[in-house]
């Protein structure tokens, strides 16, 4: 019995060291939070990280049109006033409609924004030709160009078959698109993306690529991707230098009677 408690004792003793032992050890390897104040040691609250200032601007959202207050209304279906020809700078010669849209008028040339723009935040609406006309990249095709270099595709790929890295909601000839969300032929879709500009340093390279984030009718299509340089039909992207550019609209001159609508942008 006496060999019992004494063996007993033993192994408690024993037990008791190693785990004043192992609290030891732990301690060190999870040491208190540290707020870093005056180097003093000592439990963090919920207020050490907390930021208060300065306060995000307050917006209002437009209950008819969904349009945020700092948004630029680039086309609100009533005038042509923030557009101009890219070819000359003359008036535009687009079709105005009655619905408050407008539509390409065939080889009167492409249109852009009076005003030049750099990284923003996108949101249009376009129609494919409810008149089902030509195939392939003839099929209701226009485009949206960002700065007037980078374009992301408006086809109609409705039972339409076309290269990928060309067809509706691709970075054109550089990015195919991750998913085909377009509407059914002559129905509206809508593109809101999210573009930020490329940056060149005083020596003219270029030290940031731009990128590209699109949602085509709220799908995501685009997932951040870097723009490689202009969107060329032929040959390889260029990468001149340039500053803010204008948004343009494409008349691909096919008699293609793409539409468009509720256009706007806002600066970031």
């Amino acid at each position: 019995m006496r060999i019992m408690k004494l063996l007993f004792l033993v192994y408690f003793v024993f037990w008791s060291c190693q785990e004043k032992q192992s609290q030891v050890e732990n301690k060190k390897e999870n040491p208190p939070e540290e707020t870093g104040i005056n180097g003093k040691t000592e439990a963090m609250k919920p207020e050490d990280t907390e930021i208060w200032e300065p306060k995000p601007p307050q917006l209002t959202i437009d209950e008819n049109t969904g349009i945020p207050s700092d948004a630029i209304v680039l086309f609100n279906g009533t005038d042509f006033d923030q557009w101009i020809s890219s070819k000359d700078s003359s008036e535009v010669k687009w079709i105005l409609n009655k619905d408050g849209s407008m539509t390409v008028k065939d080889k009167t040339g492409d249109i852009q924004t009076k005003q030049n723009f750099g990284s923003a935040q996108i949101h249009l609406e376009w129609r494919s030709n409810p008149e089902i006309k030509g195939e392939n990249q003839s099929r209701s095709n226009s485009g949206v160009f960002l700065q007037g270099k980078y374009e992301i595709q408006i086809l109609d790929n409705n039972d339409n078959h076309t290269y990928v890295n060309g067809q509706v909601g691709s970075i054109y000839k550089q990015s195919i698109p991750l998913a085909n969300a377009s509407k059914p032929t002559g129905e509206w879709n809508s593109y809101d993306i999210i573009y930020h500009a490329p940056e060149f340093d005083e020596n003219n390279k270029k030290i940031k690529p731009g990128t590209l984030t699109v949602l085509h009718n709220g799908v995501l299509i685009q997932d951040h991707v870097e723009i490689k340089g202009t969107t060329e039909y032929i040959g390889a992207p260029k990468n001149r230098p340039h500053g803010k550019g204008p948004l343009k609209l494409q008349d691909h001159g096919d008699n293609s009677g793409v539409s468009f609508r509720s256009i706007w942008l806002r600066e970031i």
